[in-house]
């Protein structure tokens, strides 16, 4: 390479002596940064979310690429982040592609050191099982004489990733269960 090719070539010579005075366009791009592409381009398709961390509800674009999710970026069309994400919701791709993700249910028994695989028909029925045993061995029929029907053996404490949606849907069905311990760290 020659001592002109060289100086030419040399960001702040181009943007002193060309058109770009501020270096913002042609003056700070190199043969490099024209063959780049971006992580998104192979995409196939977009699908628009919602950060699944606090209940700021900052908007994310998904994109998807044979059925798998490849990045995860800030939503410009949305009202409430203009494209921008915390450290958080910018790191939510390892919540889908990540290492540590886990993809089955593990059950660790009372008094147990080691954790088991479950199928998801049986844990569900667990569950099921426990909350309505916990229902039944909390109910009140009536307290000091006043009638409650109400259970204090199942609480709910929600949180703030929460959308309203869900906030409903779970008061009412904690509210059905009987129980009036229900609270949620976003004061729905």
């Amino acid at each position: 390479m020659g001592v002109r090719t060289w100086i030419d070539s040399w960001p702040v010579y181009r943007q002193l002596t060309g058109t770009d005075p501020l270096g913002r366009g042609a003056a700070a791009k190199s043969g490099r940064s024209a063959r780049l592409t971006p992580r998104v381009a192979t995409a196939d398709r977009v699908v628009k979310s919602v950060c699944p961390y606090c209940a700021v509800g900052c908007g994310q674009n998904v994109y998807v690429q044979d059925g798998r999710v490849t990045q995860i970026e800030g939503d410009p069309d949305s009202p409430v982040s203009r494209g921008r994400l915390c450290p958080k919701g910018a790191a939510s791709l390892q919540l889908t592609t990540g290492d540590a993700r886990e993809h089955q249910v593990l059950y660790r028994r009372p008094h147990g050191t080691e954790w088991e695989r479950l199928d998801l028909d049986t844990a569900m029925d667990m569950i099921a099982d426990r909350v309505i045993e916990a229902r039944r061995a909390g109910w009140q029929w009536e307290v000091d004489e006043t009638r409650t029907r109400r259970t204090l053996g199942i609480a709910s404490l929600g949180g703030a990733t929460l959308d309203n949606e869900e906030n409903y849907l779970i008061k009412k069905l904690f509210t059905a269960l009987g129980a009036i311990q229900i609270e949620n760290q976003a004061r729905v």
